[in-house]
């Protein structure tokens, strides 16, 4: 009876090590550093493309998620610039920013898309007049947005984050600059998963690295 027990409560053990997410498997180091925008905190960024399908069923999983996270834990979004075409939907997050949209066209953005599939996401002209329909916002202003010096700024700085990450894909959370969630890895859940025992660990290795009083 106890040889089975044993056996049984090791079993149960090797499965819980199994279930771990798996540095190389599941996430991995980013291939540089990220600075954060709040170091005494974790940041967490989510590389994502309004045209992706996963992002799009991602996205209320995420947004249920960011409410629960713990006060040591920030998050923010960064548009992916993978490739040239993922550049309107990159223009059209930031513009809505700028433009203080992006609580009322975030989601609808991604349902016309993907529900109404009524916008190319790769057609910026197209989603610049869907933002003014939208909005009712005076199209000179949207373009103008679109079009700024900053705009270009940001971009830049976009696809720098989405090249030090090593992101292969979209969706990805990248966890305090150091580490990036697999985009293929399990499944939207289990990026989830995987990105809070990542925020577990490096809130323990930020604990260790404070220095104790004497």
């Amino acid at each position: 009876m106890f040889k089975k027990l044993l056996g049984t409560l090791l079993l149960l053990a090797s499965f819980n090590v199994l279930a771990e997410p798996q540095l190389g498997t599941d996430f991995d180091k980013t291939l540089q550093a990220i600075p954060t925008d709040t170091p005494n905190k974790i940041e967490v960024v989510e590389l994502f493309w309004y045209g992706c399908s996963h992002c799009y069923h991602m996205d209320p999983l995420l947004e249920a998620w960011v409410k629960k996270l713990p006060a040591d834990v920030t998050f923010k979004r960064i548009p992916g610039l993978a490739v040239p075409h993922w550049a309107p939907m990159a223009k059209a997050f930031y513009a809505m920013e700028d433009l203080k949209l992006s609580g009322k066209l975030h989601t609808a953005l991604f349902d016309a898309i993907h529900e109404e599939k009524s916008l190319n996401p790769s057609d910026e002209a197209a989603t610049i007049n869907w933002i003014v329909k939208k909005s009712g916002l005076d199209k000179a202003k949207v373009e103008a947005s679109f079009k700024s010096f900053s705009m270009n700024n940001r971009l830049n700085r976009a696809a720098q984050i989405f090249r030090a990450s090593g992101a292969t894909g979209v969706p990805t959370l990248i966890i305090d600059g150091q580490y990036a969630t697999m985009s293929t890895a399990g499944g939207n859940e289990s990026t989830l998963k995987t990105a809070d025992y990542i925020i577990a660990n490096v809130r323990a290795d930020k604990a260790k690295a404070i220095p104790k009083k004497k």
